[in-house]
């Protein structure tokens, strides 16, 4: 070849392909020739109690023997079922714990705990309004003197005098337990970025001097706590409501009525 040809590039850039390819070749020998084989097919299901139960179901049926790729084929089959389902049901608990009170879209219509908030507060009202219309008829009687009284004046001066004790017993609690407070001094917030101390899943382990010398000083670090989600009965309900067969099974209506 001349010298001068312009399509030659890796002559031009000094480069030999074949001192390349050896090099190569030398560099991954070990590489070169070997088989690459898929790992061990793992069965999902326990394979002996598997074969059993579907053997049990086979005779009836008139069927004798089950061949062992059967038993792989119903515990593969098992394993895709419940990987669906638990994605699904993932999902499904996942919409239900978003909150959409910081989302611009969103605009709140209604508040519901604040309405039984308030229905709470008024029957606490009511019934501070009815308390004190009792008391207050408990001292009349209290203080009244008649001569002759009935069982039943005699009966509202005991009660008024139970709710006098108990009024100063209730008095004299919160009085000891405001002293006692007041002894305790207070309370102090535990520094979780003190030297010396390693934060693992909201609990600080203190590391000794001694024992962990050549580990240096322990910086202060916060490992991120592993998000969970938790799926209730509920979730699982409307999953099974939502699938086509499972939407009249007796395992719904079994849910139901738990």
């Amino acid at each position: 070849r001349d010298d001068d040809d312009i399509n030659d590039v890796t002559s031009m850039a000094g480069v030999n392909l074949n001192e390349e390819s050896a090099r190569i070749m030398a560099t991954n020998s070990d590489l070169v020739g070997t088989q690459i084989q898929s790992c061990k097919d793992e069965p999902f299901l326990a394979a002996i109690p598997l074969h059993k139960r579907i053997l049990e179901m086979a005779k009836k049926l008139g069927i004798t023997d089950v061949p062992a790729e059967v038993i792989t084929f119903i515990s593969h089959a098992t394993q895709n079922r419940l990987r669906t389902v638990i994605e699904k049901v993932t999902v499904i608990t996942q919409h239900r714990m978003e909150s959409y009170k910081d989302d611009e879209w969103y605009e709140q219509a209604t508040d519901v705990r604040s309405q039984l908030k308030f229905f709470e507060q008024l029957e606490r009202l009511e019934k501070q309004r009815k308390d004190e219309q009792e008391r207050e008829i408990l001292l009349k009687a209290a203080k009244s003197r008649s001569r002759q009284e009935d069982p039943e004046q005699a009966r509202l001066k005991q009660k008024a005098k139970e709710m006098q004790q108990q009024e100063l017993a209730q008095m004299r609690q919160r009085d000891a337990n405001l002293t006692a407070l007041a002894a305790i001094g207070p309370r102090k917030k535990r520094k979780l970025d003190a030297p010396g101390l390693l934060t693992v899943g909201g609990e600080g382990m203190g590391l000794c001097g001694g024992s962990q010398a050549g580990l240096g000083t322990a910086s202060p670090r916060q490992y991120p706590r592993q998000k969970i989600t938790r799926v209730n009965l509920r979730d699982f309900i409307f999953y099974m409501e939502q699938e086509r067969e499972m939407s009249h099974s007796l395992l719904l209506y079994r849910a139901l009525l738990k």
